[in-house]
């Protein structure tokens, strides 16, 4: 039996860092780029987690059965020229929770909270070949560029990321 997936925003990570740290280490075990590499020192991820919230950056969590099984971030724009928009960053699901629609719930819920915000354009960047490109792809999201040789992986091979955005008012 598939359990309910919930998503809600959290304010502070102080209760939830040790989640929330064994999330970003075990999808960068895993092989997501989101910018760390394997393995993730403990430290080095609480450190990130601790330094993650800020006045224009609003985290979301996936719980099931009271466990944070995922996470997404809304970058909101603070450039005079580009309050309109916002970056969607570090979409994670925990490798033992995919399939689930962990993810797509937290990119809707990352997109009514963009539109709340009256954010009309969001983009976000992954790894070509990731299956998360499916994901974006199936959200309406379009591919708007390439770029070869963005980020290097654990081994040292060097990966392209794929540019998508989304007109979302």
């Amino acid at each position: 039996m598939v359990s309910k997936v919930s998503i809600e925003q959290l304010l502070t990570v102080k209760e939830s860092i040790n989640e929330l740290s064994e999330l970003l280490i075990q999808v960068v075990e895993d092989g997501a780029s989101i910018g760390f590499l394997p393995p993730l020192d403990p430290s080095a991820a609480t450190l990130y987690w601790h330094n993650v919230l800020a006045s224009d950056v609003i985290l979301f969590v996936a719980t099931m059965n009271d466990i944070i099984v995922g996470s997404v971030q809304l970058h909101l724009s603070t450039k005079a020229n580009g309050t309109h928009r916002a970056d969607i960053a570090k979409l994670m699901t925990h490798p033992n929770y995919r399939r689930n629609g962990i993810a797509r719930s937290l990119m809707q819920k990352a997109e009514e909270r963009a539109k709340e915000e009256e954010r009309s354009l969001l983009v976000l960047d992954t790894r070509e070949g990731d299956p998360s490109n499916l994901l974006y792809s199936s959200m309406g999201y379009i591919q708007a560029g390439r770029i070869p040789n963005y980020a290097i992986s654990a081994n040292g091979e060097l990966h392209a990321t794929i540019f998508y955005y989304k007109v979302i008012g």
